[in-house]
């Protein structure tokens, strides 16, 4: 288990540098990859399987200790990163597919890896769970709603069947996970290094997947996304960060808060383009760039906040 257990905290803290390798093999040598699709409800299933497994009651206490904050943060998460998505789309006139994808991004929730990023920056990691938690729980409601206000201008959305589909790949997955550790603390607790390595391997192979099925796509309209993503990652971090400051919040808090708003799960806006608008093939691209970028920003992030505190 030592060897699972450094393996696992080896590939956790390198993830963005893993997906960047991925992504890069994916790209030239797309047939290795594209199948993987094929796959990615099942990938992110685990992911959100393996974040249940680390939830248990201290979890919801910690939301109950710090309520103000954490419903600051997923206030925050769904309005900043929603609307800024909508104004990107409206004013870079993006085309029907690429902006339901950045809307889809913008509407999902908090990611796990802006657990592991807090940790890095030597944020709130506490809080930062505890909004990622919520935002998680909330996601079935608010992401299907979000998504047909914002880009029911562009595309036909069913909000019942995205309630389906978050609730199959994010919110079940979540609760089996609680449910496992209830019904069975010590073996969750033999098992905590495979999770997080589950989790982890299952999140790379969802993006270098897309990023495989999309390549030629991608050498067509892969600029003009990626700088819309680092735009709206951007606006997420510096909102995420002004709303810390205006709230009052601690140096700790404000970096946790910073970084939730601006990592999303784009994992889930990747399954949902995939799984709810197979007419709009290009929708999976924002999700799978923003998985990559928000990575190494968050990284970025991480290191100038961590140094300013010391």
């Amino acid at each position: 288990m030592d060897k699972v257990s450094s393996l696992s905290r080896k590939i956790t803290q390198n993830i963005g540098l893993i997906i960047i390798v991925f992504s890069v093999i994916a790209y030239f040598l797309p047939d290795y990859f594209s199948w993987m699709t094929n796959y990615t409800t099942i990938f992110l299933a685990l992911a959100m399987f393996g974040m249940g497994t680390s939830i248990d009651g201290d979890s919801f206490k910690e939301i109950l200790k710090h309520p103000k904050e954490v419903m600051i943060g997923s206030l925050a998460q769904f309005t900043i990163m929603p609307l800024v998505a909508y104004l990107l789309s409206i004013v870079f006139g993006l085309n029907k597919d690429i902006a339901l994808g950045v809307i889809l991004v913008g509407s999902c929730p908090g990611g796990t890896a802006s657990n592991v990023i807090s940790h890095i920056a030597n944020g709130d990691v506490s809080l930062s769970v505890s909004m990622t938690i919520l935002s998680t729980l909330l996601a079935p409601i608010v992401t299907p709603l979000l998504v047909y206000l914002l880009a029911g201008k562009w595309v036909e959305v069913s909000i019942f069947a995205m309630f389906k589909s978050v609730v199959t790949v994010i919110l079940l997955p979540v609760l089996l996970g609680i449910f496992a550790k209830k019904i069975s603390p010590k073996g969750v607790e033999k098992s905590k290094d495979i999770f997080p390595l589950i989790s982890s391997l299952a999140i790379i192979l969802i993006i270098a997947g897309i990023i495989g099925a999309n390549s030629e796509k991608i050498r067509q309209s892969g600029l003009i996304v990626l700088l819309i993503v680092m735009i709206h990652n951007a606006l997420g971090l510096a909102g995420g960060l002004f709303i810390g400051k205006f709230t009052k919040m601690d140096y700790d808090k404000e970096t946790a808060l910073a970084i939730e708003v601006g990592m999303q799960n784009s994992g889930l806006a990747i399954q949902l383009a995939t799984a709810n608008f197979a007419l709009n093939p290009l929708a999976t691209l924002p999700g799978a760039i923003f998985s990559i970028w928000h990575n190494i920003s968050g990284s970025i992030f991480a290191s100038l906040r961590r140094k300013h505190k010391l």
